[in-house]
C-alpha cells in the first residue's frame, strides 16, 4: 500500500510537473533561439500573417518576441516565477495558435485542399509543418502552460512564485 501523499516530491504529479516545466521551457528556449539567430527570416515569416502594416510594429515583434520566449523558457526550466512564466507563455501561445489557424484556413481555401494537407512555415522555428500537426502541438503546449499556471510543476523550483506567501514563511 502506498502511504506517500500526492504532493510528495516522489509522486507522479511532482514528476509530471517537473517534466512539463522542462519540456515547455526547453521548447521555448530552442524555438526562441532559432528565431533570435535569424531575425530577418522570422520577420519575413510574420509579415505573411498580415497582422499589421506598421513596419515599426513588425520590426519590434521580430526583434523582441524571440527574447521573451527565451526568457520564459529559462524561467520555466529553472523553476523561477513558474506561474508568471506560464502566464506569459500562455499569452503568447493562444494568439500564435489563432494566427496559425487563420493562416491554415486561408491556405486551405486558396489551395483547395483539406486542412490537414496544408503545409507551411508558421514562423515557429521548425520550418514547414502540416497545419493539423502544428495546431495539436500548440494545444498540448497550451495545456501544459495552463497546468503550470494552475499550480503544477512546483517540484525542483528555485522559486515558484515571486510573491511571498504563507508557505514561504518559516514555521516555529
Amino acid at each position: 500500500m502506498n502511504t506517500r501523499p500526492n504532493n510528495s516530491p516522489h509522486s507522479w504529479k511532482a514528476t509530471a510537473g517537473l517534466l512539463a516545466r522542462w519540456i515547455l521551457g526547453g521548447a521555448f528556449v530552442y524555438l526562441g533561439a532559432t528565431k533570435a539567430l535569424h531575425p530577418e527570416d522570422f520577420l519575413k515569416l510574420i509579415r505573411q500573417y498580415e497582422l499589421t502594416q506598421s513596419v515599426l510594429v513588425l520590426d519590434s515583434i521580430a526583434a523582441l518576441l524571440p527574447w521573451f520566449e527565451i526568457a520564459c523558457g529559462l524561467l520555466l526550466v529553472a523553476g523561477v516565477a513558474v506561474r508568471g512564466a506560464a502566464l506569459v507563455t500562455l499569452a503568447l501561445l493562444v494568439p500564435f495558435t489563432v494566427a496559425v489557424w487563420h493562416r491554415a484556413l486561408a491556405l486551405k481555401s486558396v489551395l483547395a485542399i483539406s486542412l490537414c494537407a496544408v503545409k507551411f512555415d508558421c514562423g515557429c522555428g521548425n520550418g514547414e509543418e502540416f497545419a493539423c500537426r502544428k495546431l495539436v502541438e500548440n494545444l498540448i503546449w497550451i495545456a501544459l502552460a495552463t497546468w503550470l499556471l494552475a499550480g503544477g510543476g512546483r517540484t525542483g523550483c528555485l522559486r515558484h512564485t515571486l510573491r511571498k506567501s504563507n508557505e514561504d514563511e518559516p514555521t516555529a
